[in-house]
């Protein structure tokens, strides 16, 4: 049994030694239940956001250093207003919002990204809109299916 142990921990530790790099800021999602209000927010560290009853403060938000974009883990600390204790201090996952997720009876918090300063979106043009059909126009005959 110690055999065992000894060799799966030798060929997992490389996986969990992966390096990880702190950001200066994440981006947040923000979902009141009772209003169907959803809120994107950025929050740099040490920041907070006041959404409904509760305040959202961001503590820290680190990434892997060779992968900044593809995992995000923020540490939280979410204080509702009707009470003194935090509802959440944590880190959340923006892989697996639901393995360490606040429990809130209106409100849910999930973690989109670390916000990278020196990391450059690309450009994205808007589709263009295509004019709709003047009234009287005959309908395509291409796209009638002839039901209306």
């Amino acid at each position: 049994m110690k055999w065992f142990m000894v060799s799966f921990l030798l060929l997992v530790s490389p996986a969990l030694a992966q390096e990880m790099a702190d950001a200066p800021g994440a981006s947040l999602r923000i979902l009141d239940k009772l209003t169907g209000e959803v809120r994107d927010v950025t929050l740099g560290r040490g920041q907070s956001v006041v959404a409904g009853r509760i305040t959202v403060q961001l503590d820290a938000c680190r990434s892997p250093a060779d992968n900044t974009v593809a995992e995000a883990d923020a540490h939280l600390t979410i204080i509702d207003a009707a009470s003194a204790d935090p509802v959440f201090a944590g880190w959340m996952l923006a892989t697996a919002p639901a393995l360490s997720a606040l429990d809130h009876p209106r409100y849910d918090v999930w973690v989109l990204r670390c916000d990278v300063p020196d990391l450059a979106l690309p450009e994205v043009e808007e589709a263009p809109v295509e004019d709709p059909a003047p009234e009287g126009a005959a309908p395509d005959a291409a796209t009638d299916d002839g039901n209306g």
